[in-house]
């Protein structure tokens, strides 16, 4: 779509009627995409990484918003358990990747390792190279398999980083997002760029590379990145037509419970239910 005046407002981001519309046309694609995932039997894996309050977790709802569960699922693993610190590094997250007709985001991945837990201390030196010795191996792999594996690193200013934690916390609806570690991460900004640098020296190769998403302008981040995954996997529109709904059978001897029986849900909105058929 080519750029135009009207699109932006003085500050040059999106209007929010443009964002709305565009995100529609997305969502139209990303059905025909599911169905085609589906059909195919693909296994897709795509990685979310990037700076706590990047947008990873935005862009992933307005992906899964209107697809189906059961075809496009969302993994978020906590920290690992007392057993899973004993496993392969890798084990874990294996049980999570997608079997055939499914898409698999992770909302953050095996790349802890070179985030968090390198900035943080959380694994020894020796953890953090032999990461690096075995992760292109490990999706080297995964892409031999027949697994479609797609990276992006949501690329975030330490100012726009900032504005977004000062927002969280002023709304309560929104301050659990803010946890210790997000705090902690303000005051180790250099550190996670060069443990970011480092990770792609390492892992940004030919056969797996990382998509970097500027992610300063949230709604920009939405529409660039969905843009670029739909590009990433060719598809065919094979959504099917509309069903013919067959009519309800009627049984002339069923006697529906009265009303008054049922524990109905105080009506705060709207009007109370009528004897009208229910289930």
């Amino acid at each position: 779509m080519a750029k135009t005046d009207e699109m932006y407002d003085k500050k040059g981001k999106l209007l929010n009627g443009t964002y709305e519309k565009e995100l529609e046309k997305l969502h139209r694609e990303l059905m025909k995409l599911q169905y085609w995932i589906k059909e195919k039997g693909l296994r897709v894996c795509v990685l979310f990484e990037g700076r706590d309050a990047a947008g990873k977790g935005g862009v992933i709802k307005r992906i899964t918003e209107v697809v189906n569960p059961r075809i496009v699922r969302v993994v978020a693993l906590q920290k690992p358990t007392e057993i899973e610190r004993t496993q392969w590094y890798f084990q874990r997250y294996i049980k999570h990747l997608p079997a055939a007709g499914e898409m698999v985001l992770f909302d953050r991945s095996w790349y802890n390792r070179t985030g968090v837990e390198r900035v943080m201390g959380f694994c020894t030196e020796e953890e953090y190279q032999e990461f690096f010795r075995t992760c292109p191996a490990f999706e080297n792999m995964l892409i031999r398999d027949g697994i479609v594996l797609i990276k992006y690193w949501f690329s975030i200013s330490d100012k726009e980083q900032e504005k977004r934690f000062r927002a969280r916390n002023k709304d309560p609806l929104k301050r659990w997002k803010l946890s210790p570690m997000d705090l902690e991460s303000r005051s180790r900004w250099v550190e996670y760029s060069k443990a970011k640098d480092e990770m792609f020296r390492h892992t940004d190769t030919r056969q797996s590379p990382w998509f970097v998403v500027n992610a300063d302008v949230k709604k920009h981040a939405r529409l660039n990145c969905i843009s670029h995954l739909l590009d990433q996997i060719p598809y065919q529109d094979i959504t099917p037509d509309p069903i013919e709904l067959p009519p309800s059978v009627k049984d002339p001897d069923y006697v529906r419970p009265p009303i008054e029986s049922m524990n109905w849900v105080p009506a705060r909105f709207g009007e109370n239910p009528e004897d009208v058929e229910r289930s």
